[in-house]
């Protein structure tokens, strides 16, 4: 685990997303393919907008999945993890050796089925995660299950997750956030070679605080990524505010 503190969100986004590319095109120069995970979210926008501008990768030797898609959310809703990928990604480079998209809109179990079938394919070199303001990682929300074999999930959504998502903008009202949704596992994340944790803002200060501080639990999902053998987390000062001198100095 390493720590990389910036002053702000940009500077961390900046750092992220050039190590991300750095990862990636190492990873294309030794095995000629590249398979990543992207997360969505507030959290990621500097980071893959750094990506984005990244030279020297090529993308058609790059497989893509994503983290979380919410159960019967159009894929023209502005909440949508589909949408959002799409227009701030998927459009802005080459196209891809192949990108899967969770599909929300119909049968989840048979979609979860068909995610859990193609990941098996493809094992992941790099991931792109945040935490979110509970703790949870992709939307593994508390107490998470850290067990299942299962690639991907149909979870239930607690109302602090909601209350961050509509906190975000992303929805008007409580009642409008989904109350579920597919979401990668634990274990799948934990499987990837290299993890990029990106996490800015004041708000998930705790957040931070628990999963680096406290005991690897379920109570606190991100804090099994303080067992992976190659993550770095990539703060500003506001999301580092409450971590202890000792960790600090890791």
């Amino acid at each position: 685990m390493e720590l990389v503190i910036q002053n702000d969100k940009h500077g961390l986004g900046k750092v992220a997303g050039q190590k991300a590319a750095e990862l990636i095109r190492d990873v294309i120069r030794e095995t000629g393919k590249a398979n990543v995970i992207l997360a969505t979210g507030t959290s990621q926008f500097q980071t893959l907008e750094q990506l984005i501008a990244e030279k020297d990768i090529d993308w058609s030797k790059v497989v893509m999945f994503h983290l979380d898609e919410y159960i019967g959310m159009p894929v023209a809703h502005p909440a949508s993890f589909r949408k959002y990928l799409k227009e701030r990604f998927l459009d802005k480079v080459p196209p891809l050796a192949a990108s899967y998209l969770i599909n929300g809109e119909g049968d989840a179990e048979k979609e979860r089925q068909r995610l859990n079938e193609l990941i098996a394919q493809y094992p992941i070199d790099v991931a792109l995660v945040g935490i979110g303001e509970n703790g949870h990682l992709a939307f593994n929300d508390p107490p998470a299950d850290f067990d299942t074999e299962d690639s991907y999930l149909v979870v239930n959504l607690d109302e602090k997750c909601r209350l961050q998502q509509m906190g975000e903008g992303w929805f008007a009202s409580l009642e409008e956030v989904p109350a579920q949704a597919i979401s990668m596992s634990v274990k799948q994340i934990m499987k990837s070679t290299h993890i990029i944790c990106s996490v800015p803002d004041g708000r998930k200060a705790q957040a931070i605080k628990d999963s680096l501080e406290q005991p690897v639990s379920p109570l606190f999902p991100a804090s099994i990524l303080q067992l992976h053998p190659s993550c770095l987390f990539y703060l500003d000062k506001s999301s580092a505010a409450l971590l202890s001198p000792g960790v600090l100095a890791k």
